[in-house]
């Protein structure tokens, strides 16, 4: 799955509690970091564990993290990280991956984010590892497409893309629209498609809290049906 959006939208903590939820169900998991070091990486699920109740010792037995933030040679040779990435799933018993960011990976070659993104889905695909590939979108980019760094490389190679976005409230149509005041911000979630099965096609409102966890809260139309009266708080 492809997931993307600006920045500060919330990818990099939906990729880190997806792979912390993996490792409470006792699978085994592959977080390449390509932006920030393994050591700050590691602190963050740990903080995640806490929150979800999941035992911490369990992220330290099944998420293996494999940093790219100062390996300039796996990062920038295909070849070379696909056989780390070969290795890595003989060896541990891979089942799920995290990518963050992918876009990391072809950041000053974006003419070959098309291959880039084909060799690595191939071998994914191969080895059934289920996967999340965080992409980030380039400036002038709709903020609820899939498109992102690349065009839409990544987007039309992969199986399925999640579109994370926000906006803030600046004026009186918007307060009225989104049901929050002038300055605070309204936060989406949307599966663009996804080929391989059906899903719910439906733009869903989700916060980010406090313990830095991705919760879902209620579908967008909601608030055409009467507004916050009929959330109750409600999360998927």
């Amino acid at each position: 799955m492809n997931l993307t959006g600006v920045s500060d939208t919330g990818k990099s903590i939906l990729g880190e509690q997806f792979a912390v939820t993996q490792a409470g169900n006792s699978e085994n998991t592959l977080f390449i970091t390509v932006e920030a070091p393994a050591e700050f990486l590691y602190n963050a699920l740990v903080s995640k564990a806490v929150a979800m109740s999941i035992d911490k010792a369990k992220v330290e037995e099944y998420i293996y993290i494999l940093d790219l933030s100062r390996n300039f040679n796996l990062r920038g040779n295909i070849n070379n990280l696909i056989k780390t990435l070969e290795t890595a799933t003989v060896s541990h018993n891979i089942k799920h991956l995290v990518i963050d960011s992918f876009t990391g990976l072809f950041e000053s070659k974006e003419m070959y984010a098309r291959d880039i993104v084909r060799t690595r889905y191939n071998f994914l695909k191969i080895h059934k590892i289920t996967t999340i590939m965080i992409s980030q979108k380039r400036i002038g980019q709709e903020y609820l497409s899939a498109e992102a760094a690349g065009g839409f490389a990544v987007s039309h190679i992969v199986d399925g893309t999640i579109v994370l976005s926000k906006q803030i409230i600046t004026n009186r149509f918007e307060s009225a629209t989104f049901k929050k005041p002038i300055g605070e911000v309204i936060r989406l979630i949307r599966i663009d498609g996804c080929r391989m099965c059906a899903h719910d096609k439906k733009t869903y409102v989700f916060e980010i809290t406090q313990e830095e966890l991705i919760k879902i809260l209620y579908p967008l139309a909601k608030l055409t049906e009467g507004g916050e009266k009929h959330e109750k708080d409600r999360a998927y």
